[in-house]
């Protein structure tokens, strides 16, 4: 099908608009015209052009000046602009093409010049506007091609994370429901911060699982003693924090980095007495403090082999207690300020 092209002459004598259209009528060309620049430049605002022939020597505003309108305007820069004038000396011509013109054209001119350069520039027009849609389509396929796979990244992230805490839970007396709460009131816990982002929010969801998954390299009969930790086994023990950083610090996926900073540091304290590092404050990774809380709130609240569950407000006032010692002040207090939805999380089996 031979394609269409919209063509705008200006030139304030009509004869001379009258002459370039018989000249170029053989050919598949929509035609406009304007007899001066102000109604050249309010003719492009209403209809899109492939091409524009422009006189240069018009009373009121000249070519040169619609040109600059023109290529400063980002919808019309990139039109091909012919100048179409009986001004032929070179300091016309240089300024012609220093303002954007894509030929010159002196009259008199003959016909097939006229044709032969008008159909060149329209052709050269037409590739460039397909090279930049396929460039357009492109970079959309790339967009789309890298979206879906980060989120193919993303879900083996989880699905890592989620096969981690499955073996986790075979070899510890912690259960998934256990992980599944620590990871619920993390997220309660990050998204009253106010200072975390919805894709921080996410790691913290989807990395807390992995807080204790360091307890795969500790002794059975260490890990699931009823009694209470001799020295040695409790320094064992608490091995399972370092251990868990030797094994995720070796990953660049944002998931398992984030679940590598909460293994390492949620048994850090506020005040500094905690393991591995004795971080103190805002030393402690802001996920490393909300895990902190998170797991001891359900762990104080839920049996255990060493212990029986605590009543919820006792588990409170003892998180309360430690604020400014094993806890961050500011999340007690979001805690505090929010206990019925803390509560509803942990009654949920």
């Amino acid at each position: 099908m031979e394609l269409s092209y919209n063509v705008l002459i200006v030139d304030d004598i009509s004869d001379n608009i009258k002459v370039a259209m018989n000249i170029l009528k053989e050919n598949n060309y929509n035609f406009s015209f304007a007899l001066n620049g102000k109604q050249a430049l309010d003719i492009v605002k209403t209809k899109s052009f492939d091409l524009i022939l422009l006189d240069i020597m018009m009373p009121e505003m000249n070519g040169f000046e619609v040109c600059k309108v023109l290529k400063s305007d980002p919808a019309t820069k990139d039109i091909p602009i012919i100048f179409l004038t009986a001004k032929a000396d070179i300091d016309s011509i240089t300024e012609g093409f220093k303002l954007g013109a894509v030929d010159y054209i002196t009259k008199p001119f003959y016909a097939d010049e006229l044709i032969s350069r008008v159909a060149t520039h329209l052709e050269l027009y037409r590739a460039k506007c397909v090279l930049q849609q396929n460039n357009i389509d492109l970079n959309v396929k790339i967009i789309e091609t890298e979206r879906r796979l980060l989120t193919e990244l993303e879900q083996n992230q989880k699905e890592i994370i989620y096969l981690l805490t499955e073996l986790m839970e075979s070899t510890s007396d912690e259960t998934g429901k256990h992980i599944k709460r620590v990871a619920e009131i993390s997220r309660l816990l990050a998204t009253l911060h106010g200072s975390l982002d919805d894709n921080e929010i996410s790691e913290v969801f989807y990395a807390a699982p992995l807080h204790d998954i360091g307890k795969i390299t500790i002794p059975h009969h260490i890990l699931n003693k009823p009694g209470r930790y001799t020295e040695d086994e409790f320094r064992i023990m608490k091995d399972h924090t370092t251990n868990a950083h030797k094994f995720l610090r070796q990953s660049t996926r944002r998931l398992i980095k984030a679940g590598d900073i909460i293994a390492h540091q949620h048994h850090e304290k506020w005040d500094g007495t905690g393991y591995p590092q004795g971080l103190r404050g805002e030393e402690i990774h802001i996920y490393g403090r909300i895990v902190a809380l998170a797991d001891v709130l359900d762990a104080l609240t839920h049996k255990r082999i060493y212990k029986e569950p605590w009543a919820f407000d006792e588990a409170a006032q003892y998180i309360s207690d430690r604020r400014n010692k094993q806890f961050d002040p500011y999340l007690v207090e979001l805690f505090e300020n929010n206990l019925e939805s803390f509560r509803q999380i942990l009654e949920e089996e």
